[in-house]
């Protein structure tokens, strides 16, 4: 069987795109219009109303069809979750990093069936999909390997008195209780398996829901978890309206903590109700990003470019990580230009089923009517570079295909510099100093990631040491704000960008969804 790493995933790796090819044709034949369910207290659930579901592809293409939950799903679910927990808490931590280490194991060995479903459902490149699932299994395999590297959490202390031996003195991290994970569209297995996977591993019980864009992917993700013996209710699958199912989800007073990916104006209201009630609780909340990449007069300008362009049009620009802003020096703004539209230009835009395709699709209606709506307003009010259009000749027409896009002239005001736009649309602002470039960079609400390019070490010091964001890159070609990897890039947002202060697949990541409890026991 072809053994995947992250070093393996390569468009050049020929058994490997092979192997893909199969694999796409397969899922096309076997896999499209099914029904899929809901998963509550141990069971499949299937409700009278459903919703179906289309490729971003090709509109007319039926991928599934999907459960279309109410209130009273979400707070089966809930209680369901509830009713697990004291057992599941009392499973001895060894037994959940074992069930967690066999999902990863099984989220590999099916890790191109997985890829090829989110290539139509999502619209990603095939690579990017891949990477995507490869990740989520290393993020699971991590988070299992932190839960056995710490013992469970259980850490001896110190004594007040050192000579007494009946004194002892321990830390000791547990769960919470029922924990929600609401996880988006644009990652709809890796931020959805691994905040799964680490409520679960640290002794929580989980009610997920998944994004209505991906109700294909959100059950394949729920699936594993379904079918990977876990006693009912400790792990619970739901899918419906935000408006609804997730409403109550973020209402219920028996929830215990959130784990949420979204947009800012969501993840504030939740902060809010996090802190309301009998007590507060812990919401772990990503909330997005502008994120900008400087690039000094001593880059290495082809360099920079590349990673510029990996970021800001990976997947359409629809990440939270996506770079969005560009500052560069006057010294070597135009150079940087003119190879920035020129390789822009160059991008392989099409069906992201086959090899070379570079960008695939937005994800919805909405994002196109959204891009196009954002490509008037930089004609109006600034300098399209490159790009701008959305694609309809041919097999175009079916989907929702647009080009990427690089704009200069807008003011640092202007509503493409300040929000969040998620579709692939690129900022490029000349300046004189870096200094400046620093303040227009850090002058956003929020703080997820950014970028670097310059050659001097003492301005890449100066770079990690005064920009405000919780995920930084410097000289990276592979992608300029993106690309983080389980156990490489901790990935966090400070700001307007995220809740916790601590970011994911790293250190502290685990603790979070735990509580401390020091014990003292004399005898």
């Amino acid at each position: 069987m072809l053994k995947i790493t992250y070093a393996t995933i390569s468009a050049d790796n020929e058994e490997l795109q092979s192997a893909y090819d199969q694999a796409i044709a397969r899922v096309k034949a076997e896999w499209l219009g099914a029904e899929v369910p809901m998963f509550i207290n141990g069971k499949k659930v299937y409700t009278n109303e459903k919703f179906e579901n289309y490729s971003p592809i090709d509109a007319g293409m039926h991928l599934c069809t999907a459960q279309k939950g109410a209130v009273e799903h979400a707070r089966a679910a809930v209680a369901a979750a509830r009713t697990a927990f004291p057992a599941w808490r009392k499973t001895p931590w060894s037994e959940r990093v074992a069930i967690i280490r066999n999902l990863a194991e099984k989220i590999s060995d099916n890790s191109l069936a997985l890829s090829a479903l989110m290539i139509l459902e999502i619209g990603k490149s095939r690579l990017e999909a891949l990477g995507e699932v490869e990740e989520t299994a290393d993020l699971l395999r991590y988070y299992a390997n932190s839960m056995a590297q710490n013992n469970g959490f259980i850490r001896e202390l110190g004594k007040l008195n050192p000579d007494d031996p009946g004194e002892q003195n321990f830390s000791v991290l547990r769960p919470y209780g029922v924990w929600v994970v609401i996880s988006p569209f644009n990652f709809p297995m890796a931020l959805a398996a691994a905040p799964i996977a680490a409520a679960l591993v640290t002794g929580n019980t989980v009610v997920f829901k998944g994004s209505s864009d991906a109700p294909y992917d959100g059950w394949k993700t729920a699936e594993l978890f379904a079918e990977a013996g876990l006693p009912a209710g400790v792990f619970n699958y739901v899918s419906g309206p935000g408006s609804t199912v997730g409403q109550e989800l973020q209402d219920n007073p028996d929830v215990s903590g959130w784990t949420f990916t979204g947009s800012y104006k969501v993840g504030m209201t939740l902060l809010k109700t996090a802190g309301r009630g009998r007590y507060p609780r812990p919401a772990i909340i990503e909330m997005g990003g502008k994120n900008p990449t400087i690039v000094s007069n001593t880059a290495d300008v082809d360099k920079a470019v590349m990673g510029v362009i990996r970021a800001a049009f990976g997947m359409d620009g629809q990440k939270c990580s996506a770079c969005s802003r560009v500052y560069v020096h006057e010294e070597v703004y135009d150079e940087f230009k003119a190879k920035l539209v020129e390789k822009t230009k160059a991008l392989k835009i099409g069906d992201p089923m086959e090899r070379d395709t570079f960008m695939g699709t937005v994800i919805n209606q909405t994002a196109y009517e959204n891009y196009q709506r954002y490509m008037a307003q930089a004609r109006a009010d600034g300098e399209v570079l490159v790009g701008g259009n959305v694609l309809t000749a041919g097999e175009f027409g079916k989907g929702y295909f647009v080009e990427p896009a690089v704009v200069e002239g807008l003011p640092e005001d202007h509503e493409l510099v300040k929000n969040e736009l998620f579709v692939p649309i690129l900022h490029l602002a000349r300046v004189k100093t870096l200094d400046e470039a620093m303040a227009k960079a850090n002058d956003t609400q929020y703080g997820l990631t950014a970028g670097f390019f310059g050659e001097e070490k003492q301005e890449i010091e100066w770079f990690l040491e005064n920009i405000q964001a919780g995920t930084v890159y410097a000289n990276r070609m592979a992608g300029a704000t993106t690309g983080a990897w389980p156990g490489v890039q901790a990935f966090g947002g400070w700001k307007g960008s995220g809740a916790s202060g601590k970011g994911i697949g790293s250190f502290y990541t685990l603790a979070l969804y735990m509580h401390e409890q020091s014990r003292t026991i004399i005898g």
